[in-house]
């Protein structure tokens, strides 16, 4: 249709966009001021027309609807076919702080009116369809929080994890890794100041990426898992909200349950999980996580079996005999016993995101 219309208006040169525009302002006796519906400000009509502003995707659908030029003649560019008109409203999404955040390089002043684009190009990377469906709904994912989870931010953040993760070199991924005897090896590499980067390289070294990304603003984001789109691999998304080493394993943990349990398993009911893990879990799934997360970090039938009282001493001896992180266990008998004075210096405070040194945690 383009072709044909670019052949009958204009037989000799290809238009640009802006003559196609004129010529057709011609045929309906338009002036300038009557695209400023259309295209914003007598300024940006100016410019497009004098082609010094592109066209936005918003811009192209409004002008070939109205003024019924093909979109492909106000395209340009290679593939001259205009992206499905999806019921998203592109302004939700946090371009103001993914510019901030480097995720988007272009500056704020640039962002107006090319929402679409730009996210369309951000999303690109990763398998965009499946993730702005989570936006319809028809996506199969669980997100566990108390608080009203704002899905563009949600969005935006799974696509940085998974092309973060793709930046990552791991080991193939065989299904049925991760098991009891995988997870307590896991919990191990807690001993070391440098658990979480050794756990990291584990978990690399069997096929799984493990990224960090600080969570967006109204995500209220611990954890995440999903599979990787392309190779299938399992992909652990974690923000470090809680700066504590006693969170971090739990969160790693709990997100290895639901790989083990819920995510890697064959055919169209795999699921992806977004966990905000302050929130008490609220279904079978995210209970059997938490269950299986604690019971590879300190079996139930040792921890019944604990000294009484609980002091610094015990949770050292224990640590020791467990080989894992006295936070840890610190960490279980405040969140059982709801007392959060007790052994607040042995939680690890601060004690995980300055290992992770290239993240940028002031945002």
């Amino acid at each position: 249709m383009a072709e044909a219309y670019e052949k009958v208006h204009f037989p000799i040169d290809k238009p640009t966009p802006g003559e196609a525009i004129e010529f057709r302002m011609e045929q309906l006796g338009l002036k300038p001021k009557d695209l400023v519906p259309y295209i914003g400000s007598r300024s940006r009509v100016s410019e497009v027309l004098s082609g010094k502003r592109p066209l936005t995707l918003r811009m192209i659908r409004t002008l070939s609807d109205r003024l019924d030029i093909p979109s492909g003649v106000l395209l340009q560019e290679p593939p001259k076919v205009l992206p499905p008109n999806v019921d998203i409203d592109w302004r939700k999404f946090p371009i103001a702080v993914m510019v901030a955040r480097k995720w988007i390089i272009t500056s704020l002043d640039q962002v107006l009116g090319r929402e679409e684009e730009l996210m369309r190009s951000f999303l690109a990377r990763v398998n965009g369809a499946d993730l702005i469906s989570v936006l319809y709904r028809k996506t199969k994912f669980a997100a566990r929080t108390a608080r009203k989870m704002d899905q563009y931010a949600l969005v935006a953040w799974c696509a940085r994890v998974l092309g973060l993760a793709q930046d990552q070199v791991v080991e193939k991924y065989t299904a049925g890794t991760v098991n009891a005897e995988f997870m307590q090896n896991v919990a191990r590499c807690s001993w070391s100041e440098n658990g979480p980067l050794l756990a990291q390289e584990f978990l690399a070294n069997h096929g799984i990426h493990l990224v960090v990304e600080p969570h967006l603003p109204r995500t209220y984001l611990d954890g995440s898992a999903c599979l990787m789109a392309k190779s299938g691999a399992p992909v652990i998304g974690m923000t470090i909200r809680h700066d504590r080493i006693d969170n971090f394993w739990f969160v790693l943990l709990h997100e290895l349950a639901h790989i083990r349990k819920h995510v890697d398993i064959d055919g169209e009911h795999a699921l992806s999980f977004f966990d905000d893990l302050d929130v008490e879990p609220g279904d079978a799934k995210e209970i059997e996580a938490d269950n299986l997360a604690s019971e590879a970090l300190i079996p139930q039938h040792v921890w019944e079996n604990v000294a009484s009282p609980m002091t610094p001493g015990v949770i050292a001896k224990l640590a020791a005999e467990l080989t894992i992180h006295s936070a840890i266990i610190a960490g279980r008998y405040r969140h059982e016993s709801k007392n959060y004075k007790r052994f607040s210096k042995m939680v690890g405070r601060n004690g995980v995101r300055k290992l992770f040194k290239e993240v940028s945690w002031q945002q």
